[in-house]
């Protein structure tokens, strides 16, 4: 199956709103879980660090489990899996709110919701990959800013509903909200051509026995399925024939019981025997299947700035992503007054996080800007960033600094465009998978570990110097990784032969 040209609008604009809608939709909360962890600290009276296990789970798992969301919306496509995964995010939502304990957090918040994300993220993604060409990148920086907005409204409005309704109550309503993805899913329509014409049968039997990948004589489904029909046919046929009265057949059969009992055994033994060659030829191809996924893997990471770019996505997300879980809380230890917020600092993050994935989208479509470069200007700015977080005491220094951190997050926009330029469209869902689940470890350890560092000393400083040198670090790895020339990005990995499989066809004669 081909994919169609990407028409670079058309529907393509309906496929970017309602992907907007589906991020807006499952990141919201998530990614303003800092209101409720404040909440969640209170009510179940546990440390930073283990609390702080049920937002990194939430922004984690769904990344983690990214090669298994490729394989499903390559498998299902996005239609369906989108679907699916908004029920999914709805009833984790709904089901936190009847948490006794914080373990329970750890499977419904964390675990449910998460995975319902990072199934969401990817189909949505994919999906405007294939639309968009040319405008890829605006079109991923308006989709991305979903989230964004979701994290500046989600701030304001859980913190709300949880001042009229209390948490549980501001749960279920967050939940019920979260089932108008389903409604967005049902108009993502696959790009995928299905009305192309299939390939002109060719002469199986003249192929010699070198080009085909098995040796042995192999038959496909179909024609093991024709086969095992015939014989039925043949059977119904001959048991026809003794029912109407052929009478010399039925005495060659009674004077040979033998006779008749020797062939249905051989009939037996022939269709177990087919049944078992179709087992095994299905079983090798999975196996062949299977090879190629592991060599594809392999060749990816022969690509050196492929390898930086995972390096570097697993360290920005260890220490980038604490600041959209912890702030509140560092405003709170630095004895910010509450009068003194006139915003709060999630929502400034959220607002400056979609203003920066829409303005980096828009410049990652300028020929002239460096993809690359841009993306790692990005990093050493948010690790120079990071490391001033100690030194603000005041609310306006803290408000200050959430802004340029959320307008470097923005750089989530642009992270699949440099993927694509790195692997090309063909391998995109492949290399995708590969780094989110590195990007997700990162996301899972990140908040736990700025946690545990304060519960060791007691402040957050040397958790966000920690934070800023891991930023810092991806940064510079794959600065030198790029550095010679860009090209080495545009020399994308050769593609791979297509998995044909070659049947040397035994005649039927």
């Amino acid at each position: 199956m081909e994919f169609k040209k990407s028409p670079d609008g058309g529907w393509g604009w309906v496929i970017v709103l309602v992907s907007f809608f589906v991020q807006f939709l499952c990141y919201g909360s998530p990614l303003a879980v800092g209101v409720l962890y404040i909440e969640w600290l209170d009510a179940f009276g546990e440390g930073k660090g283990k609390t702080a296990w049920v937002g990194s789970l939430a922004s984690g798992v769904g990344l983690l489990a990214s090669p298994i969301c490729s394989l499903c919306v390559s498998s299902f496509g996005a239609r369906p899996v989108t679907i699916f995964s908004g029920f999914m995010v709805a009833g984790g939502l709904m089901l936190s709110s009847f948490a006794p304990n914080i373990y329970f957090l750890f499977f419904s918040y964390g675990i449910v919701v998460g995975l319902g994300c990072g199934l969401l993220y990817t189909a949505t993604v994919t999906i405007t990959c294939e639309y968009f060409d040319s405008r890829r990148g605006l079109a991923l920086g308006l989709i991305s800013t979903g989230s964004s907005v979701g994290l500046f409204i989600y701030a304001a409005l859980q913190r709300l509903l949880i001042e009229f309704y209390g948490l549980d109550g501001c749960l279920l309503i967050v939940g019920a909200l979260a089932l108008n993805i389903l409604a967005c899913g049902s108009l993502m329509r696959p790009l995928r051509a299905s009305d192309c014409p299939l390939p002109e049968k060719t002469a199986l039997e003249n192929v010699p026995d070198r080009y085909s990948i098995y040796s042995e004589k192999e038959k496909n489904l179909e024609e093991n399925i024709n086969i095992l029909e015939k014989r039925y046919s043949s059977e119904e046929t001959c048991k026809n024939s003794l029912a109407n009265g052929d009478w010399k057949q039925e005495n060659v059969l009674h004077k040979n019981p033998t006779t008749a009992h020797t062939k249905e055994t051989e009939t037996y033994k022939k269709k177990v025997a087919e049944q078992t060659y179709f087992c095994k030829q299905l079983a090798k191809r999975k196996w062949q299947l299977y090879k190629n996924y592991c060599g594809e893997t392999v060749a990816l990471f022969k690509n050196k700035v492929f390898s930086a770019l995972f390096i570097a996505i697993f360290l920005f997300d260890i220490g980038g992503f604490p600041p959209s879980l912890l702030m509140e809380d560092v405003a709170r230890s630095s004895n910010v007054k509450e009068e003194e917020f006139i915003m709060p600092l999630i929502s400034i993050i959220g607002i400056m996080t979609a203003v920066g994935k829409l303005l980096l989208g828009i410049l990652a479509d300028f020929k002239w800007i460096n993809t690359l470069y841009l993306y790692v200007a990005t990093l050493i700015s948010m690790g120079l960033a990071l490391c001033a977080i100690p030194f603000a005491k005041s609310y306006v220094t803290l408000a200050i600094l959430s802004g340029i951190l959320g307008f470097l997050t923005g750089n989530w926009s642009i992270f699949p465009y440099v993927t694509t330029k790195t692997v090309g469209i063909e391998k995109l869902a492949h290399a995708y998978g590969i780094l989110m689940f590195f990007a997700g470890l990162g996301n899972s350890l990140g908040p736990p570990i700025v946690g545990w560092f304060y519960d060791w000393t007691q402040t957050y400083d040397i958790a966000f110097y920690f934070s800023g040198f891991c930023v810092l670090l991806g940064g510079f790895i794959l600065l030198l990784a790029a550095l010679p020339p860009w090209n080495i990005c545009n020399n994308q990995l050769p593609k791979p032969a297509p998995a044909t499989f070659l049947y040397k066809v035994a005649s039927n004669v």
